[in-house]
């Protein structure tokens, strides 16, 4: 988006291209002498890190605000678990019988957009990690209703491109996982965890950690298959253990099919952050 300048000085484009037609002598053609916001190795140098970090927390921030993108419907959920289609090349049973989750992110996706196009599409946004499995169902739901979806992707050592329905203009792709973690949630109208395994659980237990001590406002906050969710956490263990407050139980509150949980959504009563944390001595 070309914005008008405020600036009597020349701008960066400019520049940047005025110094690519120099004429080249041992001095232009020296690694000192590149302007150093254009000069790739000493952005990646390791003492530019804190610099990284701003501009992959800014970068998405200003793209998102031009496209008009308010506020988000957050969906975690397993890269593995197949479209029920494919649910015999599963590499487990267990994903097997998960892969009904893929269409119900699918179909949750595409309810929450139909209800993000009543506000032109500013409003309660899709929003995925970018890749397969639930990601891939929930970004397929979006554009299934007419809409669009934002996909935070991250650099991983196996080479993954986005997956196919993710609005290549909310397409964005990351090295920090703090950052993308933090895009995840500043926007987030709620929060929606399916099955999955390590990067799911690290998602869900830093957002509810987020609300718990009331570092985030409270959010619908739903679990997609209890029966799953209580075999793998025992959660009034944590609760009868003292380790968490029974309170905190309900943070969050379970679901089977996208509409129970856009009942869920609807009938959810929002709440400030909290301003003490249950259970805890001062």
């Amino acid at each position: 988006m070309t914005e008008e300048r405020h600036s009597r000085f020349p701008d960066a484009h400019s520049d940047r291209d005025r110094a690519e037609h120099v004429p080249l002598t041992p001095q232009t053609a020296s690694p000192a002498y590149a302007l150093a916001f254009a000069d790739e190795e000493f952005l990646c140098r390791d003492e530019l890190r804190p610099v990284r970090l701003q501009l992959e927390l800014l970068k998405p921030q200003l793209m998102l605000d031009e496209q008009g993108v308010e506020s988000t419907i957050v969906m975690f959920g397993g890269a593995r678990i197949p479209a029920p289609a494919q649910k015999g090349k599963a590499r487990t049973q267990t994903l097997a019988d998960l892969s009904h989750f893929y269409d119900e992110a699918q179909e949750f996706a595409r309810l929450m957009t139909l209800k993000s196009m009543e506000t032109g599409g500013r409003e309660n946004v899709v929003v995925t990690g970018g890749g397969p499995g639930v990601m891939e169902a929930g970004n397929k739901g979006a554009i299934e209703a007419g809409g669009r979806s934002v996909g935070l992707s991250i650099v991983l050592p196996h080479e993954q491109a986005p997956n196919e329905f993710v609005t290549p203009s909310l397409s964005f792709n990351f090295h920090y996982f703090a950052i993308r973690k933090m895009h995840f949630l500043m926007r987030a109208r709620a929060i929606t965890v399916f099955p999955g395994g390590f990067g799911t659980l690290d998602e869900l237990f830093e957002s509810l950690t987020l609300i718990q001590t009331g570092r985030m406002e409270r959010v619908p906050f739903i679990l997609f298959g209890r029966e799953f969710w209580e075999r793998i956490i025992n959660w009034d263990a944590l609760s009868d253990a003292g380790t968490i407050s029974a309170d905190d139980l309900n943070l969050f509150k379970f679901a089977e099919s996208a509409q129970e949980a856009m009942e869920i959504f609807e009938a959810w009563e929002s709440a400030p952050p909290r301003d003490n944390l249950p259970g805890r001595e001062r």
